[in-house]
């Protein structure tokens, strides 16, 4: 039977931890949905119910958890990043359509002076260090008339709302239902096989699919617990992991790199809290930082494929004994999963194309958009914009993002085959390709790489290690040597603007 949010919840053991914070308590899953349900009560009280929808803008942590939780129990949820500057946030509030802005007391946040300009009401959540994790009450504005459909969410309707990342067009409106989102917890429980005994040290921010889904929502559908860090710190990283004692964690490559960077330092935490695995999802993982997770942990390293259209997971590698293969995203992990050819027409595998999806986790539709939704769905699979291939085996190579392919007067470059050839060298500790304009060719190749601490090579070096491995044509012509590559509000390396970030369009 299709379940809610809040199913999720009742069907946990009651004593069990559910949310855990660093330095407090832990609610378990009773007091979790006594809170539930007296929030969805109080929301109702202010004259929000079901089908409305609530800007969230809280920090990571327990709170932010147990808000996303609420909200969705018995309204819709719209957790935005709070790093956000006041036109974003008025870009955001407006599209959504928020009938109530959700922070927490004393914010200083720009978004309430955008909710004071727009006339949405401001609702904020108050909490006490001494009470267990994830426990607030609603404090603000007045109560509002009671709303035309009050009482806990049913399986269809709209439990989350998500805007895609807009790089290249503007950011579109992902609805998800709690049949999507719950059909995702479920997937991703059956993949990593998570019990009550499992606890996720949760490092993702909470405004984005990866950390709800596979982190929060997955961990309590498995009756397991999260503790709730507030946010990604290489620095407390191991600090963390030794007051969770996690069986696993959850990251993007990026977070994954810079924990590794202070692995063995930390040697003694990581032998006396022995993960289960390691999940890598949300871009690429290379190959070479996915031997060294192992190396360095003991525990497999299980890379995923995600995205906000399909509530978040979509192939993952299996756990052992089953292969894991680098380089590979997996077997199709809920959803069913094909590569078509630009006719829509479904290819055999070992033909690369693009990768479509459909399943109980995929959305429906996007809001409000029907030249999105024209070209995103074909006789019933979501086109998920992404190049990839299926071996006769079922594992699925993704080859890049198609609009991130390079276009070097008519020869198509895969970014992701050149950063993981740039990887292999000894001196290099991250690498991202991309396109730089080019006034013949329309396109040239490009790298920024980050060295490792210590390493040293020059631009003449590495393009002719690239020449030894790849065609002539995939070499970058220019190769930027930089600190830090710019990334994401989730730690993802942008490809897509770098030239001009960089200053070579």
């Amino acid at each position: 039977m299709t379940k809610t949010v809040i199913d999720l919840i009742d069907a946990g053991r009651p004593d069990d931890p559910a949310l855990i914070a660093p330095g407090r308590g832990a609610l378990d899953y009773a007091g979790l949905a006594v809170h539930l349900r007296r929030t969805v009560a109080a929301l109702n009280g202010r004259g929000i119910g079901r089908h409305d929808r609530v800007a969230i803008v809280l920090p990571n942590g327990p709170e932010m958890a147990s808000a996303f939780l609420a909200v969705a129990a018995g309204a819709t949820t719209a957790p935005l990043n709070p790093a956000y500057r006041e036109e974003e946030f008025e870009f955001y509030l407006t599209d959504l359509g928020a009938k109530a802005l959700l922070v927490e007391r004393g914010s200083r946040s720009p978004a309430l002076a955008v909710a004071a300009r727009l006339g949405v009401p401001v609702i904020e959540i108050a909490w006490n260090e001494t009470e267990p994790a994830g426990r607030f009450a609603l404090t603000g504005e007045a109560k509002g008339p009671a709303p035309a459909q009050g009482g806990f969410a049913r399986p269809d309707d709209i439990a989350l709302v998500l805007h895609t990342s807009g790089t290249t067009s503007r950011p579109k409106i992902v609805p998800l239902r709690h049949a999507n989102v719950t059909a995702s917890a479920g997937h991703i429980v059956a993949t990593l096989a998570l019990t009550r005994a499992d606890r996720c040290l949760n490092v993702m921010p909470l405004f984005h699919i990866h950390g709800l889904m596979a982190a929060v929502l997955a961990s309590l559908a498995a009756g397991g617990s999260v503790f709730c860090s507030p946010g990604f710190n290489a620095l407390k990283f191991f600090a963390w992991m030794a007051e969770a004692v996690p069986s696993w964690y959850t990251a993007v490559p990026t977070m994954h790199q810079a924990i590794l960077a202070r692995a063995e330092r930390n040697r003694e935490v990581i032998e006396r809290v022995r993960l289960r695995f390691i999940r890598s999802s949300s871009s690429s993982l290379p190959p070479q930082v996915m031997k060294e997770l192992e190396d360095a942990f003991g525990a497999p390293v299980i890379e995923s494929y995600g995205m906000t259209e399909a509530a978040h997971q979509m192939a993952s590698n299996p756990l052992p004994p089953a292969p894991r293969l680098p380089g590979t995203v997996g077997l199709a992990a809920g959803p069913a999963v094909a590569v078509i050819d630009q006719t829509g027409r479904l290819l055999a595998p070992g033909a690369t194309g693009e990768i479509v999806i459909r399943g109980a986790n995929v959305f429906s539709a996007y809001e409000n958009n029907p030249k999105a939704n024209a070209e995103a769905f074909v006789d019933g699979w979501f086109r998920t914009g992404d190049q990839g291939v299926l071996d006769a085996d079922g594992y699925l190579r993704i080859t890049g993002r198609i609009k991130e392919i390079i276009n070097r007067g008519g020869e198509k470059i895969s970014p992701r085959e050149v950063d993981e050839t740039l990887m292999d060298h000894p001196a290099v500790m991250q690498a991202v390709t991309f396109a730089m304009p080019h006034d013949k060719l329309g396109e040239e190749v490009a790298a920024a790489v980050v060295l490792r601490e210590g390493a040293a090579a020059s631009e003449r070096e590495l393009r002719a290690f690239v020449a030894k491995r790849l065609a002539d044509f995939k070499v970058p012509r220019k190769v930027l040597f930089l600190a830090e590559i710019p990334k994401g509000a989730t730690g993802k390396l942008q490809r897509i603007g770098l030239a001009r970030k960089l200053g070579l369009a």
